[in-house]
C-alpha cells in the first residue's frame, strides 16, 4: 500500500484522550523508498489536528525544511546532517543560525556513516557550542546500533545526544538503548517505532523523568497510535505530560513550559 499523506484525509481521534504533545521526531517531503510523504499541505493540518504544539520536522533536502518552516505554525527544524555530501557543514551552520531550526538529524544507516566518524565532529562541536541536541537514527546494524552512538557521546561528553526509535523493534538494542542513556547522563531516548510500551516507563524509571521524548516518526508511523503508546506505557499523569511535551520543550525550547525557543 502506498501510504502517501498528502491527499488522505486525517484519522478521526474518537475515544483517543486529549493530548499537549511536542513531537521530536517527523519528517516533511516525500520518502519514495519508503513510499511515504508529508507534503506541507497535511504538514499543516495534521499538527492541530493531534494537538501538537510544536514538531521537530526534517528531509534530506534542507532548504525545503526551511521554506516549510518558515510558513506552518508549530514546525521547527533539524538540519539533516551528511558528512558524505560536499558543503553539508557549511549548510548546517547556516541553517542552525535561523532560529526555527533547532538541532540536527543524522542518519547514519541510509547515508553510510559511522556515528563517530571524524568528519562528523566539527558539527558535534558547533551543537555543543550552541547548546542544540542532535537526533541519531537508533536501532539497525551496521552504523545505527546504541553502542556504536556511544561511541560518538563517549567523544562528545558535552553534546546533547537522542537516540531516535531508543532501539526501534529489536528488543536488544531496545535495552542496549536504555542501557546507553544510563551510562551517558547527557543521551537521550525518543520513543517512536519502539513497539514495546512497557519499555518507555521502564526507560524513565532507569534514564531518569527528564530524558524520555515522544516521537510519532510521521508520517512513517501514525501519530495516534504512538501518543497511545505513552498513555499505556504505565507512567502517571504527570510522566506521561513530561514524556509528550516537558521534555521536548526542555531540550529543543531551554524551558519545559516553553511553547518557542527561549532566548539566550
Amino acid at each position: 500500500m502506498d501510504r502517501r499523506g498528502d491527499s488522505e484525509a486525517l484519522p478521526s481521534l474518537t475515544g483517543m484522550a486529549p493530548a499537549t504533545i511536542v513531537d521530536a521526531h517527523m519528517h516533511v517531503g516525500d520518502f519514495p523508498l519508503f513510499k511515504v510523504r508529508m507534503d506541507e499541505e497535511t504538514l499543516a493540518r495534521t499538527l492541530p489536528h493531534y494537538g501538537i504544539e510544536a514538531a521537530m520536522v526534517f528531509h534530506p533536502d534542507n532548504r525545503y525544511v526551511r521554506e516549510v518552516v518558515q510558513r506552518v505554525d508549530g514546525a521547527y527544524g533539524l538540519v539533516w546532517a551528511n558528512p558524505r555530501v560536499p558543503g553539508f557543514l557549511e549548510e548546517a551552520v547556516e541553517l542552525l543560525d535561523h532560529p526555527r531550526f533547532r538541532g540536527v538529524k543524522m542518519h547514519p544507516l541510509l547515508d553510510g556513516y559511522h556515528p563517530n566518524d571524524p568528519d562528523i565532529h566539527p558539527l558535534i562541536e558547533e551543537l555543543v557550542a550552541r547548546d542544540l541536541p542532535v537526533l541519531v537514527h537508533c536501532g539497525h546494524p551496521i552504523f545505527t546500533l546504541p553502542w556504536s552512538i556511544e561511541e560518538l557521546a563517549v567523544s562528545f561528553p558535552q553534546a546533547k545526544i537522542i537516540l531516535g526509535h531508543m532501539g526501534h523493534g529489536n528488543v536488544v538494542y531496545i535495552n542496549g538503548s536504555i542501557d546507553v542513556a544510563e551510562r551517558n547522563e547527557h543521551v537521550y531516548l525518543e520513543t517512536s517505532g519502539m513497539p514495546m510500551h512497557t519499555k518507555i516507563a521502564e526507560a524513565v524509571e532507569r534514564v531518569g523523568p527528564n530524558k524520555v521524548l515522544f516521537g510519532s516518526d510521521a508520517p512513517f508511523h501514525e501519530i495516534g497510535v504512538e501518543v497511545r503508546k505513552v498513555q499505556v506505557s504505565g507512567l502517571d499523569d504527570a510522566m506521561v505530560d513530561r514524556v509528550l511535551h516537558r521534555n521536548s520543550r526542555l531540550l529543543f525550547f531551554g524551558d519545559e513550559a516553553a511553547s518557542a525557543p527561549v532566548a539566550g
